[in-house]
Formats: structure tokens, C-alpha cells, sequence
């Protein structure tokens, strides 16, 4: 069997990254479909400090890509008004027990509307967000999102980064942004996840020649390219045995040679 999920897919930017182009691949990977795919970003880790220039570098992003967002073709919508409910619902708990909640306003100036009324424009069409305080303990945080809010998550160092990512169940996917080739081989080395884009968000899933699959709660088994063939078909193992074959050393009765020969298979 080949079983593909879904999870909180994280987004981790370092602190000498370039946040204007992050912020700008990031959105892109959150509002494609309006967050609903598997391996949309999730929720970012960012260092302590950053906010308020990701968020002005991500407005400006969301402004970029999406110069409004009723009635625009090019934005999706939610999928159902069940699902729309669960986002909304999940921005209210949030924003109750002490949550930031910025709505992207793609015009300057005007004000954010409250969560309630998120989503309520043509075809279920809900505004891109950003929620900051988010804790462990809320639904947010515990349930793959799949929509366009966006958890941003402050650390101090990149061990505090990286042992949040290992606390919980193995990514689908997961991104990395900055310029330190250690620092990417330092969290490529101590995290597991489906698959990886460096510097880039989504990418990974459309390189034909790389596997793409879950590991753990996301998933198991990968497909595509060469992989994908051999993963949906059957190779059948056949050995033609020579004429100066050996086995009969392992036949029984068991004794003395045969324990000489399982020594030297053992070494």
C-alpha cells in the first residue's frame, strides 16, 4: 500500500534569510487553493523579534499576488461552508484565548474585519491571516489547518525550532529559508520529514525525478518518476541456483560443520 496524508507542514526562516522573498514564497505556498493542500505551509517558525517585519513583508506579498480578494478568479474558495465554519471557528478559539489574529487587507488602510466575519464574500472566498500567540493547546495548533491562516510561531534558537518540529508527529513536508548552507545541512540532518524545498514552497512535489510521499503520520510509500514505477509494480524476485551450490552445508542433521559455517556467515 501507498497512503499519502497531509499534517502541519512547517515553514522555518532563518535569521539571515531574505524575509521579503520568503514572505513572497511563502504566501504563494499558503493561498495556492487557499491553503487547501496537502502540503501547504502549516505555520512558521520565525526568529524572536521578526514579526512585525514578516507581517508587513507578507501583506505586502498577499497584496501582490492577490490585488483583492472577492470575486477574484485567480483566489480560491473554501471548499464548503462546513469547512469554512471549522476556520472560523478555529481563528474564534484562538483569538479567546489570547491569540493575535491580522487579517491581510490587500487595500491599504482599510480596517481588518473580526474573525467572524471572515469568508463571507463571493463563493465562500476567505481572506488570507496571520494568528501570532498561538499555543499548543488550541485547535489551531493541533489539527492540520488547510486554509488561508497561517500560525507564526517565534523562537530563540534554532535548537528551540527544530526540537518543536521533532515533538510532533513527522511532516508531509517541510521548509526552509535562509542562506547558511550549515545551518540547512544542520536541519536536514536533525528532522524527518516527506519531503523538502529549500528556499521555496511546494516546489519539491513538481521535480518528476524526486519521491514524494509521507513518513510516519503523513504517510508511507513515495511515488513519481522512478520511484512512482517501481512503487505500482510488482518486481518478481527469481533465483536461478547453481549447479555448485552450497545449501546443502545447512541441511540437517545439525552439528559441529554446521555450526562452523553459521560462524562464518555470523563474521
Amino acid at each position: 500500500t501507498t497512503l499519502e496524508l497531509g499534517g502541519k507542514s512547517p515553514c522555518i526562516i532563518d535569521a539571515n534569510c531574505n524575509l521579503q522573498e520568503a514572505a513572497l514564497k511563502i504566501a504563494h505556498g499558503k493561498l495556492l487553493n487557499a491553503g487547501q493542500t496537502c502540503i501547504a505551509p502549516d505555520y512558521v517558525l520565525l526568529p524572536q523579534g521578526s514579526e512585525a517585519a514578516f507581517t508587513e513583508a507578507y501583506r505586502a506579498a498577499v497584496a501582490r499576488l492577490f490585488p483583492q480578494i472577492e470575486g477574484n478568479p485567480d483566489y480560491a474558495s473554501i471548499i464548503s461552508a462546513r469547512h469554512l465554519a471549522r476556520l472560523r471557528t478555529m481563528l474564534q478559539q484562538a483569538q479567546t484565548q489570547g491569540a493575535e489574529v491580522q487579517v491581510m487587507q490587500p487595500v491599504p488602510g482599510s480596517p481588518p474585519p473580526p474573525p467572524q466575519g471572515i469568508g463571507d464574500g463571493v463563493g465562500r472566498q476567505m481572506a488570507p491571516v496571520l494568528v501570532f500567540g498561538a499555543t499548543p493547546q488550541m485547535q489551531l495548533m493541533q489539527e492540520e489547518i488547510f486554509g488561508p491562516v497561517l500560525p507564526v510561531l517565534g523562537y530563540e534558537r534554532l535548537d528551540d525550532a527544530i526540537a518543536h518540529i521533532n515533538a510532533r508527529p513527522r511532516p508531509l513536508a517541510l521548509y526552509w529559508f535562509g542562506r547558511s548552507e550549515q545551518v540547512r545541512d544542520d536541519v536536514l540532518r536533525r528532522t524527518v520529514s516527506g519531503g523538502v524545498s529549500v528556499n521555496d514552497t511546494l516546489m519539491h512535489i513538481a521535480h518528476g525525478a524526486l519521491p514524494f510521499g509521507g513518513v510516519g503520520d503523513s504517510g508511507w510509500g513515495a511515488y513519481h518518476g522512478e520511484q512512482g514505477f517501481l512503487r505500482f509494480c510488482h518486481q518478481k524476485s527469481v533465483l536461478a541456483q547453481s549447479r555448485w551450490s552450497l545449501g546443502h552445508l545447512l541441511y540437517p542433521p545439525y552439528g559441529a560443520r554446521f555450526d562452523q559455517v553459521m560462524a562464518m556467515l555470523r563474521r
